[in-house]
């Protein structure tokens, strides 16, 4: 049998590209299910927060809060209570800032420079929303004839600002990184290690007695919702005014 020529071989690419691309956009019924499901989901962690909020505004802890601390204090490891100081620790000011400035100037540096700007939104927007929250709620930190406190804070304690920091500011670099980024073993490592900072950043908090369960849940489910609006704004801005990238965007079907 004869090889296709370069001609055929082109035209041949050509319509595979065109049925990749037609059989993406011919299932609208799974897409608005999709779609759907993420606006409920969104809507079930807002009514969720704003319960929760009220909740907290109204009794200065649940007894299930008392219980999962006083589960977590158990742990009497010099090595696990090393790790949960660590993962607080960029949380606290000056550090915080420290950071924050110094990702989003690396950003920037390598050419990501709405994900830069991006980013510092995210830090700023988190900031003032937990602050003002925690003035609106002024729900009282753990006591310490409670729960073993490791350091007396005089802020109010309803929602954790670390998590949400964590949650929209770590957050949104882990999206730039998992979208933006060439795939590799840097790049998984660098995924891992802010998916466990995310993740590990709410059991320090209460670990550390500086936090309720309930404010952590719910700086979680606020910081989550920041960080849904943060990564919209991002891609507003992104089609209108930063369109070039300097990182091949990886396919989500093959990850």
């Amino acid at each position: 049998m004869p090889k296709p020529g370069p001609e055929e071989s082109v035209e041949t690419l050509k319509e595979t590209v065109q049925q990749a691309a037609k059989a993406e956009t011919s299932s609208p019924p799974l897409q608005r299910y999709r779609a759907a499901l993420f606006q409920g989901l969104l809507v079930l962690a807002l009514v969720a927060f704003a319960l929760l909020t009220f909740l907290a505004k109204t009794t200065p802890s649940f007894p299930i809060d008392l219980q999962i601390t006083q589960s977590i204090q158990t742990i009497h490891s010099p090595l696990f209570e090393g790790l949960m100081v660590l993962i607080s620790w960029p949380g606290f000011l000056p550090q915080s800032m420290i950071i924050t400035l110094l990702v989003a100037f690396a950003l920037y540096m390598i050419g990501l420079h709405w994900e830069a700007v991006t980013s510092l939104l995210a830090a700023a927007l988190s900031g003032v929303t937990n602050e003002l929250v925690k003035q609106l709620v002024q729900r009282p930190r753990p006591a310490i004839d409670l729960v073993d406190v490791f350091a007396v804070l005089k802020s109010y304690s309803f929602p954790s600002a670390h998590v949400m920091l964590y949650v929209s500011f770590f957050g949104f670099i882990w999206y730039v990184v998992y979208t933006m980024f060439k795939r590799s073993l840097q790049r998984s490592l660098l995924l891992g290690f802010l998916g466990g900072l995310i993740t590990l950043v709410g059991v320090s908090r209460i670990y550390l007695g500086q936090h309720w369960a309930s404010d952590v849940m719910g700086a979680y489910l606020l910081g989550g919702l920041l960080l849904v609006g943060i990564i919209v704004f991002h891609l507003w801005g992104k089609k209108r005014f930063f369109l070039h990238q300097p990182f091949i965007r990886n396919d989500p079907k093959k990850e």
